[in-house]
């Protein structure tokens, strides 16, 4: 009797970092992050009001490049303290975030 053998391979689990976002908009009512990260969904992804007007999200984001934006009170909006940014198809700037 001839047994089959198993086609598939052990893959090692995706090692992901907790990122965090943060936007400074104490005026704002509500926040957002859009990106790569989630498909640019605009209401996916909701930043937490903290202290002084800042708001924040920590994403569980495996290694690689990703591209968003902030949308404070419905305004697309770019991240003020990026030290990388893409031109969009808009005629905004995307940031990029390298997560090693």
């Amino acid at each position: 009797m001839k047994t089959k053998r198993s086609t598939k391979t052990a893959t090692a689990p995706v090692r992901r970092t907790g990122t965090k976002l943060q936007y400074h908009a104490p005026e704002a009512k509500s926040v957002f992050a859009a990106g790569t990260f989630n498909d640019w969904r605009p209401d996916a992804t909701p930043l937490q009001p903290q202290k002084s007007g800042t708001w924040a999200v920590e994403l569980d984001l495996a290694p690689g490049v990703y591209e968003y934006r902030f949308i404070a009170d419905g305004f697309w909006c770019s991240d003020p303290g990026a030290s990388e940014t893409v031109a969009n198809p808009f005629g905004g700037q995307n940031t990029v975030l390298r997560v090693p």
